[in-house]
């Protein structure tokens, strides 16, 4: 095989000119990682899957319990506000035990979580319920990310994070036809027990599929040694995450740039994903079928959106750009189309909408892709679940705050000031990044040469 074979397959792949033999042995090669992100964007499908139920059987819970929209808003801010303190945890405690057994153990807690929601008999009870799935759940991207660093070299990472984040996409494109149908024929308790039992059917795939790739006994050499040519360390498992390390971390502007970019980001997007069938039935005359017929359309193009944004900037660093360029280059793109996606919504009928809608949420991901791919590009693969907790922790936050206010406004005014928030906060975000990023290189370089 020899060093020539070996250039001139890494000449191949760089430069993105595979020729037929080459490209069948990499499709061979390369298969165990790209199944690797295959189940990653499984279990998040099954992790909106549970967060849709929710959503889906809204406006029945509204009208069974005499829940207002400030009630709801606030039910969906516990969610989140669980949901971001769970982040804190969940980072670190990745990083400990490692990712195959705390992926484990967290599928187990919020299938448990979601399922209890049918226990649920009000206000109070819908309030708790939806904080400890919150709670419970925010272990999946902070794993889910930290498996893309131990797995994918740099030039693939934005690919691979956008197909995970296809997940949240496809849970909430198969949410309204299953759950609405669950809902329909057994009652609203059916679409919470559903998706829980099928997070204990994906635990077992994940315990026979994953390890890390040092240790993987059906990857190639080649497919090993490709992985961790990119890999700052090989194991990290069951070493402490030291505090003052990732603490020290916060006096580069960079980090700042992460946070305050995913605090005006994600507002946006759990928006859609817990109003979108309550604004249907409320501001456009949408029932419960007809939710369950149109109100996953969105979400087949916030899919879309996510496979575009990573394989567009996997194709520009194919291409001898530059990650930094690559990254933010998508980032705006985005931002700027959810602000053009959103102006039809200002009055907007039902067809309008759901097309507004949908490219906006096409926009998000496509941006979402890039912005999520940050943590994994600055920051050691050792750190990547601690620094992504803290990243999705304030995002949390802001979503939290979004969600609330939601509430609010539409219960006191309309929809129409929502709509421009969306925009504005997505404007933001991409701001954040281009000034306080200037260029995309890790960080753990810049603490060595700085």
């Amino acid at each position: 095989m020899g060093h020539r074979a070996t250039g001139r397959r890494q000449h191949a792949v760089r430069g993105g000119k595979l020729n037929a033999r080459t490209h069948k042995s990499e499709t061979v090669r390369l298969a165990w990682r790209w199944r690797i992100a295959a189940l990653l964007c499984l279990i998040t499908t099954i992790n909106y899957l549970d967060r849709q139920a929710l959503a889906i059987t809204g406006p029945v819970l509204i009208e069974e319990f005499g829940l207002s929209n400030t009630d709801f808003g606030l039910i969906n801010s516990a969610f989140l506000f669980a949901y971001a303190f769970g982040h804190l945890l969940a980072g670190p405690f990745i990083d400990w035990v490692g990712t195959r057994r705390a992926f484990g153990i967290a599928v187990v807690a919020w299938s448990v979580a979601g399922m209890l929601h049918a226990a649920a008999r009000g206000f109070t009870s819908l309030l708790f319920f939806r904080a400890l799935l919150g709670f419970t759940e925010a272990s999946n991207f902070p794993a889910a990310l930290k498996s893309v660093a131990e797995w994918f070299p740099q030039a693939d990472r934005s690919l691979a994070v956008g197909i995970v984040t296809v997940g949240p996409g496809l849970g909430a494109i198969i949410a309204p036809p299953l759950l609405g149908a669950l809902t329909i024929a057994y009652g609203w308790q059916a679409a919470f027990l559903l998706p829980g039992a099928i997070g204990f059917a994906w635990l077992w795939l994940w315990l026979a599929w994953y390890d890390l790739p040092e240790r993987h006994r059906r990857i190639s050499e080649d497919e090993r040694g490709l992985i961790l040519r990119d890999r700052d360390v090989a194991e990290h498992a069951g070493r402490r995450i030291e505090w003052s390390r990732l603490l020290g971390y916060l006096r580069y502007r960079e980090v700042w740039g992460l946070l305050l970019s995913r605090f005006a980001n994600d507002g946006a997007f759990y928006f859609f994903v817990t109003w979108l069938p309550t604004y249907l039935v409320q501001a456009q005359g949408f029932d419960l079928r007809a939710i369950a017929v149109f109100a996953w359309i969105p979400f087949l193009a916030a899919d879309a959106g996510s496979l575009a944004g990573g394989w567009a900037a996997q194709r520009l660093i194919a291409h001898g750009g530059t990650v930094d360029r690559a990254r933010k280059l998508a980032i705006w793109t985005g931002a700027i189309l959810v602000v053009i996606a959103l102006l039809p919504l200002v009055s907007a009928g039902a067809a309008t909408a759901i097309a507004a809608v949908a490219l906006a949420m096409f926009a998000i991901q496509f941006k979402a892709a890039n912005l999520f791919a940050l943590p994994v590009d600055l920051f050691p693969a050792g750190e990547v679940a601690s620094i992504w907790g803290l990243f999705g922790a304030v995002g949390s936050f802001g979503g939290m705050t979004f969600v609330a206010a939601v509430g609010w406004v539409t219960e006191h005014y309309s929809y129409e000031p929502v709509f421009w928030a969306v925009g504005l906060t997505q404007l933001v975000s991409a701001a954040a990044i281009s000034l306080l990023v200037p260029k995309i290189v890790p960080l753990a370089a810049q603490r060595t040469h700085g």
